[in-house]
């Protein structure tokens, strides 16, 4: 909880028997995957010129937009998920990261220089990057960070939330909520809502609980909320994220 920037949630200890991920299909990744394989997304990310200054668009809800968001995050680059199909509307954006078909498919039109990374099935046009075998083959360490808390981390295209506001809301939920170690957030929101990375990704990472991406085939209550499976409450208790307060 003393964290004052978000990569400070993956540099600190890792640790391989304590479950911090689950994806739609049920399968677990521990905390030293997640780290570590969030420093590899980081190195590849960084050939591609992500940096500080600039944005990354990422469409997706599964781990390789996660981590495509949590290695962007640690170079200092701000966030944003499901980006408009016209990403020139989008301001210093370097790379596009999508499931292969989608950058494939020319559904988003890229500004000059934007770099087109693919996720799942290899790529069949030369210029795109293929995330999935380009992060594998990075090393798995990252060089220490001094990122300043007023760094633009997240954005929707109407706000940006620094790395100190992301926290300071993150840390509001757990408070609110009593969520502790071990609890599972489960995420049925869009990541392209800011309150959806805060409750669903921040949180569960800040106090060594397990984020659950339940992926597209899940459909959100009436609320468009999240399911946090806390140890008191066996009913999950739902998070609105147009209720938090950033």
């Amino acid at each position: 909880m003393t964290a004052t920037t978000v990569d400070e949630l993956l540099t600190g200890d890792l640790e391989p028997d304590r479950t911090a991920l689950v994806d739609a299909t049920g399968r677990a990744f521990d905390h030293h995957w997640l780290c570590s394989t969030a420093w590899q997304s980081g190195n590849f990310l960084r050939h591609l010129g992500v940096r500080n200054g600039v944005t990354v668009g990422i469409v997706g809800e599964g781990p390789f937009a996660l981590l495509a968001h949590l290695g962007s995050t640690l170079l200092e680059a701000t966030t944003r998920f499901d980006p408009p199909s016209d990403l020139g509307e989008v301001e210093n954006v370097r790379a596009f990261v999508a499931p292969v078909p989608v950058v494939e498919s020319g559904a988003y039109e890229l500004p000059r220089g934007t770099q087109r990374v693919g996720y799942g099935a290899k790529p069949e046009e030369a210029g795109v990057h293929h995330f999935d075998a380009g992060v594998w083959t990075e090393n798995p360490a990252f060089p220490p960070l001094e990122v300043d808390p007023d760094t633009a981390y997240l954005t929707d295209g109407d706000r940006t939330l620094t790395h100190g506001e992301a926290l300071e809301a993150a840390r509001s939920v757990v408070d609110d909520y009593g969520i502790e170690a071990g609890d599972r957030v489960v995420v049925r929101d869009s990541l392209a809502a800011p309150g959806a990375v805060v409750a669903g990704v921040l949180v569960p990472l800040l106090v060594d609980g397990v984020i659950v991406l339940t992926g597209d085939d899940e459909v959100p209550d009436e609320h468009g909320a999240f399911a946090v499976a806390t140890a008191s409450a066996p009913e999950p208790t739902r998070i609105d994220p147009r209720t938090l307060e950033y």
